[in-house]
């Protein structure tokens, strides 16, 4: 089942077309990574996929109505609340999606993300894959159905990337459906199910890793990723 589907769709600013008439579709329960150049169109594609904007031609379809409550987006930065601990931004997020969380419910999503020793530290002391994690538990409290990541893993170490790959994959396997984007290719070869590689506001092409491999003869990702983009 797809939760999301694009037909056609195109977005303009002034005088520059930025999505130029894009047909996809975000399946339920994949991990789908859409990488491309700076400026090739991925924040615009997403915030019309997410309802953010409108696209000026062409049609998206969604798995229901009132998506919006079942979608959870993960910035590269997360404002979490100033002056609180890990432990009280859970509960202060799962108060804002009115979801009601005992300790033990609490202490559980802590230990989902590896934080339980770190639940009575400040939000803004943790260190960076700490909060990377944080996002994601954030973002997930109310179990959406689709949740959508900004380059979860950047600035990252060694660590903590392996950490939010882990964090990403589990959510898979509780059919949780996944899009994230991402320039680190090693990442997304470890990951993503499915890739949709964007260039000047265009798919060049989408499938399977191994598959794209295969097709454009590429050595690994990065190979592939460079074809695909030179002078097109």
């Amino acid at each position: 089942m797809n939760l999301i589907e694009a037909k056609g769709i195109r977005k303009q600013f002034h005088s520059h077309e930025v999505v130029k008439g894009i047909d996809m579709e975000i399946q339920q329960g994949e991990i789908l990574a859409m990488i491309g150049t700076n400026g090739a169109g991925k924040s615009t594609t997403l915030a019309m996929l997410l309802g953010i904007l409108q696209p000026d031609s062409g049609k998206i379809t969604r798995w229901r109505e009132d998506y919006r409550a079942h979608v959870g987006v993960q910035l590269q930065s997360t404002p979490f609340f100033e002056g609180y601990t890990a432990e009280e931004n859970l509960q202060l997020f799962a108060a804002l999606y009115h979801v009601k969380l005992d300790k033990k419910q609490i202490y559980k999503k802590l230990e989902d993300c590896n934080l339980q020793e770190a639940k009575k530290t400040p939000a803004s002391r943790l260190s960076g894959g700490q909060q990377k994690r944080l996002a994601i538990a954030v973002t997930t409290i109310h179990n959406p159905d689709l949740i959508v990541l900004d380059e979860p893993a950047a600035g990252l170490d060694p660590r903590a990337r392996h950490d939010i790959k882990k964090m990403i994959q589990q959510l898979a396997e509780n059919k949780t459906t996944v899009l994230f984007s991402s320039h680190d290719m090693e990442e997304v070869s470890h990951i993503a199910d499915r890739i949709i590689l964007m260039h000047n506001g265009q798919i060049v092409t989408q499938g399977r890793p191994d598959s794209l491999l295969q097709q454009y003869d590429a050595e690994n990702l990065d190979d592939l990723y460079l074809k695909l983009t030179d002078n097109i």
